[in-house]
């Protein structure tokens, strides 16, 4: 597909693969230390004079290779590494013109691989992860995602569910055969075998197939499946309605696994889950848990049709199925949720992870132009940018010529592996709009800047609008791309002078005109003395708005715009502007803007989630960001007291208000999961965290001592922690050691309300905790986790003991797992954004990681670009 030229793959270099798979036959014969792989491949070339590359690493070659029963010559894909420890190359010579037959066995040893790709076991059950490049680790094979081929899979072993991808056709003592009809890529095979329990639905899809819904744990967990497969089965109800699309299988299949690199897989028929993403009750689960849930399930079986159905032609276009899946999971959470607050939560996650990543050394294209590790672009640019960019589409050509364009997408490529210029052509065909400067999304890194200013001269007002994206990494140019503005205008008292309109920047600057006599009288009132501009409303695209507006605008539009996500936004801003303040002058909060979210907390008006959201204060590492973006060097220590000073100026000033909440908001009878007693409990917790600041934590104990739900039994703990109530750090314990799960949550809650100077030790400490396996991902994260995103400013101390910490434990689970710890590497991305002493420890310790020896590709790319970003 590419050649590798100093460890780097270059989109420049694609070239088709030059055979046909027309069929796939593999055999499985399980063994922990010794599994057999036997595998029969039906190809037909498509050009002459190619040799046959095949991918292999971590194989042992018992058998073959065969052509058509005969041996053949072959030779190492990489002649400079160990035999055959890249794959296995077979001269043309030695092919047949037409339709042949490729069979050879392979031995795998699936207990030892920590790295939890290709198969691997989890706690005796067997699992497989194939995205990006983990089928090579089964079988020699051209693991590609533009070879596409149905599979046929028998599995032979001892445990009592055996699982492949597509329908069962056949099974028996000790075997069961799979076949899938659907083409697909090597990279959604998937394989299961283990001692699992099943809970079992069926749904029948607007075609009249009947389908079998299954969700596989492990005994005893089936009572905490019921929300996942109520997920899975508005899931397909929803893409039915929305997309027009249907499932394709007679059985669907998810199975949990403890595990897990990432969230979840696609597997084509057999999704393959982090049990985090699937098992809840309301005594284990929080509602953030099951919104995951929810919007995950819906993730990966949109994947069927976008990702399974239409692949990618290769790893560069990974955007084109998972931007799409992201902003088609994002549609199904507005829908089954609040669209308001699912969209502040949408920007709130583009924020604090793309905008960070654009702002860095990993900056890259949505689609990259290059990559030594594909592994490491599964990427905030790649999915939540890749998402907005579809927003923006749909925002542009409106919901009826989206819906036309999907649909063409869908009948034109149809079992096909497909690239950018595919996507955007069905567009361009199914509305006759030239996209050909929108395509700059996905070819130049960074985040645009749109700068507003505001005109008004009488009755006449100009609105200029100008767009500039500063350099990153390889790209020290930038030109114009598209940004659909949606604004709106407000008189001083509110009054909305101006409805929304979609205004297009395509160019340096934008100048929209507008008449105040007329707009003043279709509202009803006199010309204002000063118009209040609501700029990107519903963020209409991913772009940082620099807008000096004052704070008696922000205050208007805080407390009358009739976009949601505008008046959050000016809620945000001014609550920046206080913590900023504080930080850089020693100013107290202002008790204009404490009055105004009293005001926001008391209008009944407003969703309970939306109220909670307003109240929330900007994390650390928002803070951080904005005063980097400033000019200011950040200080994470002053940050973090100063947000805890603002928040015991709040508790102080709305005290009454929000112990008023805390007793509206509780909600009645049993819980439930849905969206609106979530939002009620959002809000309430909310009010209980500040309240817990000044009525000596009573609220708290009682609620933790009751444990009604996880939600607020969790909820309270943290407040407890926060107040150094260590005899709750261990109740909870104590309560939850059987659930790893839960004991997630509580590792990094303990080291996330530790206090900054005592944050690495406690950290340390945990991991010599009894429950601590730094090969098991969710524990590693949650452990790493809690101290660079959970406590900033103690990973940050000026001692650089967190900044050791992190780097020890990367260097140890390197070795194991590459992918998480090349992932986890990513706290230090920001390094450039802090002072001089604080760069040079970060420096350190990332050259101290350059330098080990063995070190992976994964962890060597990532360190390699953050180490290559010039300071601040």
């Amino acid at each position: 597909m590419n050649d590798r030229k100093n460890g780097t793959i270059f989109l420049a270099n694609y070239t088709p693969f030059p055979f046909r798979i027309d069929h796939v036959d593999l055999a499985f014969h399980l063994h922990p230390t010794a599994t057999r792989v036997r595998g029969k491949l039906t190809i037909t070339p498509l050009a002459e004079a190619e040799d046959l590359d095949l991918f292999g690493e971590a194989l042992t070659l018992r058998h073959g290779p065969l052509i058509n029963g005969d041996e053949v010559i072959f030779e190492p894909l990489n002649p400079r590494l160990p035999p055959f420890a890249e794959g296995i190359r077979i001269d043309w010579a030695s092919i047949p013109k037409d339709t042949f037959e490729l069979e050879m066995e392979v031995e795998i040893a699936p207990q030892s691989n920590t790295a939890l790709e290709g198969l691997y076991m989890s706690k005796g059950m067997y699992c497989t992860q194939c995205e990006a490049e983990g089928f090579r680790k089964i079988m020699y094979y051209p693991d590609r995602p533009d070879v596409m081929a149905p599979f046929t899979v028998r599995v032979d072993g001892s445990h009592p569910v055996l699982l492949s991808n597509g329908n069962l056709v056949g099974q028996g003592d000790g075997w069961a055969e799979w076949h899938d009809p659907w083409p697909k890529p090597a990279y959604l095979f998937a394989l299961v075998a283990g001692d699992l329990a099943a809970f079992s639905d069926r749904i029948t899809t607007m075609e009249g197939r009947d389908v079998a819904l299954n969700i596989w744990v492990r005994p005893g967990d089936e009572d905490r499946c019921a929300y996942a497969m109520d997920a899975l089965k508005r899931s397909f109800i929803w893409d039915e309605e929305v997309y027009g699309r249907a499932y394709d299988l007679d059985v669907f299949n998810i199975v949990a696994v403890d595990d897990f690199n990432m969230g979840a897989m696609e597997n084509k028929g057999l999704n393959i889950f982090n049990s985090k993403y699937v098992l809840a009750s309301p005594e284990t689960a929080t509602d953030r848990d099951y919104e995951l849930i929810e919007g995950i399930i819906a993730h990966e079986y949109f994947h069927n049709w976008t990702g399974n159905r239409i692949t990618c032609r290769d790893w560069f276009q990974l955007c084109l199925k998972e931007g799409l899946t992201v902003f088609r999971d994002q549609q199904f959470s507005a829908d089954m949720r609040s669209p308001a607050v699912r969209r502040i939560e949408d920007v709130l996650t583009l924020r604090a992870r793309q905008f960070r990543e654009d702002a860095g050394p990993l900056a890259h294209n949505v689609r990259p132009e290059s990559y030594i590790e594909i592994n490491n672009f599964y990427t905030a640019t790649v999915y939540e940018k890749g998402a907005e960019i579809i927003a923006m589409l749909r925002r542009l050509v409106g919901a009826s010529g989206y819906r036309a364009a999907l649909d063409l997408y869908f009948d034109r490529h149809d079992g096909q592996a497909c690239t950018i210029e595919d996507w955007l052509r069905v567009f361009e065909d199914a509305t006759g709009r030239d996209l050909a400067q929108f395509k700059r999304w996905y070819s130049q890194a960074g985040t645009p800047r749109l700068t507003a200013h505001l005109d008004q001269s009488g009755t006449a007002l100009r609105l200029i609008l100008r767009q500039e994206t500063r350099p990153t990494p390889g790209q020290p140019d930038k030109e114009p791309v598209v940004i659909p503005v949606s604004y709106g205008l407000l008189a001083p008292d509110g009054t909305e002078l101006l409805p929304t309109q979609l205004a297009v920047l395509d160019g340096p600057e934008l100048v929209l005109e507008h008449d105040l006599s007329a707009l003043s009288d279709a509202a009803g009132i006199a010309v204002p003395d000063r118009v209040v501009p609501a700029l990107l409303r519903g963020f209409s695209a991913p772009v940082i708005l620099e807008h000096e507006a004052s704070r008696a605008d922000r205050l208007v539009l805080l407390a009358n715009d009739p976009d949601p996500f505008t008046r959050w936004e000016a809620g945000r801003s001014l609550a920046k502007d206080v913590v900023s303040a504080t930080v850089l002058e020693g100013d107290t909060p202002d008790p204009t803007w404490l009055e105004a979210l009293g005001t926001v907390l008391a209008d009944d008006g407003l969703e309970p989630a939306f109220r909670a959201l307003v109240l929330a204060l900007p994390s650390e590492d928002d803070m951080a960001d904005s005063l980097a973006r400033s000019g200011a060097v950040p200080d994470p220590t002053a940050i973090h007291w100063v947000l805890e000073e603002t928040k015991d100026a709040i508790a102080e000033a709305l005290g009454s208000q929000l112990a008023q909440l805390f007793e509206a908001m509780a909600v009645p009878g049993r819980y439930t999961p849905e969206a609106d007693a979530a939002g009620r409990r959002s809000l309430r917790m909310a009010a209980l965290s500040l309240l817990s600041r000044g009525d000596d934590g009573r609220r708290a104990r009682e609620l933790f001592a009751a444990q009604t739900n996880m939600t607020e039994e969790f909820a309270a703990f943290l407040c407890l922690l926060r107040a150094g109530d260590a005899d709750a750090a261990r109740t909870f314990e104590a309560r939850w050691r059987h659930d790893a799960l839960v004991m997630d949550k509580w590792f990094f809650a303990c080291i996330a309300q530790t206090p900054p100077d005592q944050a690495v030790a406690r950290a340390t400490a945990l991991t010599e905790h009894p429950d601590f396996d730094l090969t098991t991902p969710n524990r590693f994260r949650a452990v790493m986790g809690g101290l660079t995103a959970g406590n900033p400013a103690g990973f940050h101390d000026t001692s650089g003991a967190g900044y050791r910490f992190i780097a020890d434990w990367l260097l140890r689970l390197d070795p194991k797992n590459p992918q998480t710890a090349a992932r986890m590497s990513t706290a230090f991305e920001t390094w450039a954004r802090y002072d001089a002493d604080r760069q040079d420890l970060i420096q350190t310790e990332l050259t101290r990681i350059a330098g080990a020896p063995h070190l992976s590709r994964d962890l060597a790319e990532m360190v390699a670009r953050m180490r290559a970003a010039p300071a601040d």
